[in-house]
This record gives structure tokens, sequence and C-alpha cells, in this order.
């Protein structure tokens, strides 16, 4: 991934980003550096003018998790089968879900909702996240599962246990871009008062935002918002952009929660042998592609 500047050189930068969610070594090196940047541990982000009281009061470090069922529908819905409740049966169905999308249905173009129903028919046959590729943002800080947020003084590193992902925030880069996409994005920072805006930008178009074929192009835009509700809640407000498929900009709300149940940690969930079978086993050798079950699903 190379980084370019308004008026400065691109400079390179030492991680190679892939769509499969597998680099573990490269978020071990990025956290041991941002450990470094912030001293002993890690400290409370805010405008380096910004007095004592605020950068206590403004702390994202720790483990945290959105409940609910965003990952599966933004818009909400009845609870339905899904392709899993042939083998799984109760346990592989979609549960019901309030919408977390703000005033009204996703507002998509018209020639953009015909290829978003399209890809709802099928939905478990085109869903990247299906694959195990990187859900992208905003939705891998939605998917099932914690994620754990460590600051400093000009960076913010956030590891996901989805797929062992992960992404820094740049609070000390304004007004920069990646020369290439990827799976992550590019995440720019900024703190108006109390809350974390970060802006992220060049992702790459194959994710989606939830597994109803919810889809965006090149040109999308994210806009998160992280504001402290208190020690254990945060509002994340997200504003999704993208002219080429959206009449006009959209927002998403939800709560994310602090787990806080003695030895809360985050742990593994390397996704790519859970993926194996539905992608890779119609290839097995003896593979009986005509039984009804989630390996043929591709």
């Amino acid at each position: 991934m190379f980084l370019q500047e308004t008026g400065a050189d691109p400079v390179k930068l030492e991680i190679e980003d892939t769509g499969r969610a597998d680099r573990g070594w490269v978020r071990a090196v990025i956290l041991a550096g941002l450990v470094s940047l912030s001293g002993c541990g890690a400290t409370a982000v805010a405008p380096i003018d910004a007095d004592p009281e605020q950068r206590q009061r403004v702390d994202l470090n720790g483990l945290w998790q959105a409940v609910g069922t965003a990952h599966w529908n933004l818009e909400g819905g009845h609870a339905i089968k899904g392709p899993a409740t042939i083998v799984l049966g109760a346990l592989g169905g979609i549960p019901a879900g309030q919408s977390y999308v703000v005033d009204g249905p996703i507002p998509y173009k018209k020639e953009a909702a015909a290829k978003r129903a399209e890809y709802r028919a099928a939905w478990n046959e085109w869903d990247p996240v299906v694959k195990c590729f990187i859900p992208g943002i905003p939705r891998q800080t939605y998917m099932p599962l914690p994620f754990h947020i460590v600051q400093s003084e000009n960076k913010v590193f956030v590891a996901y246990e989805w797929g062992s992902n992960s992404r820094i925030i740049h609070l000390d880069r304004p007004n920069t871009r990646a020369e290439l996409p990827s799976w992550m994005g590019y995440s720019v920072g900024r703190w108006e008062g109390d809350t974390l805006v970060v802006e992220v930008t060049d992702q790459m178009p194959d994710t989606w935002l939830d597994a109803t074929g919810t889809w965006h192009g090149e040109a999308l835009k994210v806009t998160e918002r992280y504001t402290m509700r208190g020690l254990d809640h945060i509002d994340y407000e997200v504003t999704i952009e993208d002219a080429e498929v959206f009449s006009r900009p959209w927002t998403i709300k939800m709560p994310l929660y602090r787990r806080v149940e003695a030895g809360a940690r985050l742990l593994e969930y390397k996704c790519v042998p859970m993926a194996e079978d539905a992608v890779y086993g119609h290839l097995r050798r003896g593979a009986n592609m005509s039984e009804p079950t989630v390996k043929n699903l591709f």
C-alpha cells in the first residue's frame, strides 16, 4: 500500500494488504509499535491542546462488541430460514432484527437496487464474508465477535476477532489518501470535541455492508463517529457516501458495548478453515455433490 500527501512524495508502508483475513504477524508488529508510541501501555487519545480532564474522559481503550443483527441485515426484518438450516436446523436460521438505518430505507439508485436484488436472491454465493474475505469498514465493526481498541497519541489500533483482522487509524496524517485500494481501506482520524471522527476511503469495491447484498462501488467514503456514552458504552454512527450507487448519503447508528466480564480478552476466529468446506468441498476426492449440505453452496 502507498500513501500520498498533497505536495509530498508517496511513502511506502511495510504492510501488504491481501483479501484473505490471516495476517497475524503484521498485527503483532503493528501492536508492538503502537505500545512503544504510547509509553508504558496505551493512553487516552485527545487533541494535543486538550485539557487533562478531557484526556481522561475520552478513552476508547478496551474490548468492545456490537450486539444485534446489523451484520445480517442493516434494514431489519423478520426471521428467515438460512441455507444452513438444512444441516443445522433452528440453529441455522437468521434472526429477526430492527433497522439500524436512520431516516428510511437505504437510498439505492434504481439500477443499483436491481443489482442488490440479484445479490440478495443468492447472497450466500456472493457475500465475500462467506468465503472469509475481509468484511471491510463499517461491517467489520458489527460482525458478531469483539474487537480491541488500543490508543496512542497519534494512532488508534483496532484488532478484530473475526478473521483476526486489524487496521490503524492515523491521527497524524491529515489530507492523505492511499494510492491503491485495500480490503480495510485507509483510515484518517481527528477529534471533534469528545468524538473520534474517522474517514475511511480507498476500500475494495467487493465488500458488502451486510449479508443482504448491500453493496457499494469504488467511490465509497465511510465516516465513522465514536462518542463515549459512559464508561462502558460507545455511540457508533456511520455515514455512507457513494454517489455512483446511492442517491444521497445515509447513516446507521448502534451502540457498542464494553466486554466487562472477568478475563475478557480478544481470542481468535481464523475464518479460512471455516470457509474451506463451502468453497472447496466439491474438489475433495469422493465428494458427493448431490447431497444437500452446506458444502454445496458453491
